[in-house]
Order: C-alpha cells, then sequence, then structure tokens
C-alpha cells in the first residue's frame, strides 16, 4: 500500500521525476564501469590464483604428502608435535587440510619460487593465508597447485575458512618464510 497511490492506476506510463532519472543514469554508468573494471582486474591485476588443478584420490594426495614430510622434516613445531618441514627452494611443497589441520608446518626461503600443492583428505576447508589474504577452496579429490614467491620474512598464519565441523574453530596451520641464511 503507497502512501499516496498514483493518480491512475496503470502506474508505469507516469513520468519519471528528474532526480531520479539522473540517479538511474548514474547507476547505470557504475554498474558498466565496474563490469570493464572486472575484465580489466582479472587480466591485469595479478592475484589470479593457479589455474593448474587436478583429479586425485584423496588417500594418495595423503601418501604424497606424508612422503614428503618424511624426506624434508627438520623438527616439530612447539608442542603440537606437527612436523616442522624445510623443502629446497624451487621444489613442490605439499601442505594437507584435514580435520582439524593444516598440516605441516612450512619453512620456505624468502625470495626463491616454489609449487605449492593443496589438498584435503576429507572434507572441503577453506586455506585462508594471513595476513596477505590469499583465500582457496581446498576439496578433497581435487589438487590445486599454487606457484608461489614469498617476498616477506616472518610466521603467517592459516586458517580454515569454511565450515568444516565442529573442530573448525581450532583447524589452523603456519608457514614460515626465513632469510637464506637462517633457513639453512
Amino acid at each position: 500500500m503507497a502512501i499516496q497511490p498514483p493518480e491512475t492506476r496503470i502506474w508505469w506510463n507516469e513520468p519519471v521525476a528528474r532526480g531520479e532519472l539522473v540517479w538511474i543514469v548514474i547507476a547505470f554508468l557504475w554498474g558498466v564501469i565496474m563490469f570493464f573494471m572486472m575484465i580489466w582486474w582479472h587480466l591485469e591485476g595479478r592475484q589470479n590464483l593457479s589455474t593448474e588443478v587436478y583429479r586425485i584420490a584423496p588417500d594418495v594426495f595423503v601418501s604424497r604428502t606424508e612422503a614428503f614430510t618424511e624426506t624434508y622434516q627438520v623438527g616439530e613445531e612447539g608442542e603440537s608435535g606437527v612436523p616442522l618441514v624445510r623443502p629446497p627452494p624451487g621444489s613442490d611443497v605439499y601442505l594437507l587440510g584435514r580435520l582439524w589441520e593444516w598440516w605441516p608446518v612450512l619453512e620456505l626461503e624468502r625470495g626463491q619460487t616454489y609449487r605449492l600443492h593443496l589438498s584435503s583428505a576429507d572434507w572441503q576447508h577453506g586455506l585462508s593465508l594471513q595476513p596477505v589474504n590469499i583465500n582457496v577452496q581446498v576439496h578433497p579429490g581435487i589438487e590445486h597447485v599454487l606457484t608461489i614467491t614469498p617476498t616477506t620474512s616472518g610466521v603467517f598464519g592459516i586458517v580454515c575458512n569454511e565450515f568444516c565441523g565442529a573442530g573448525h574453530h581450532q583447524m589452523t596451520g603456519r608457514i614460515r618464510v626465513v632469510d637464506a641464511a637462517a633457513g639453512g
């Protein structure tokens, strides 16, 4: 029910006020600008994830991650006992999401390039690398391969940003980025 109903029942034939036309034109032009900005940002934004994705059986990915961890483990992370892994620069590194952890803790060298393989052993998880704001949906049976080159030293937190069950709020992990002299 309108406060003041239109004079005629066919309201769409009524003239549109000038102020309303101005706002309609502004909204339309803004929509056109944003449409072309999305195309430009996709091509030039340098924030697009790799399109390198493969189907993989979850148990095969778990086996690869365990073999990788066994080969390059240099210790354990604090009291949690999660393996700390230091792979050589330029290598393939594996990170596994499973209830309720990101496994293992990776120690990478600043300025070196790595191929990061991501997958899940059980449920859909969300990898959110903070404070860099990298977000990837990680599914069981799907292996994402990202080429990464850390540019800043420090400890970067990983949280799950897709609800995955009762322990979701505790699903965290870490990537340590060290200078070449400190890592060796």
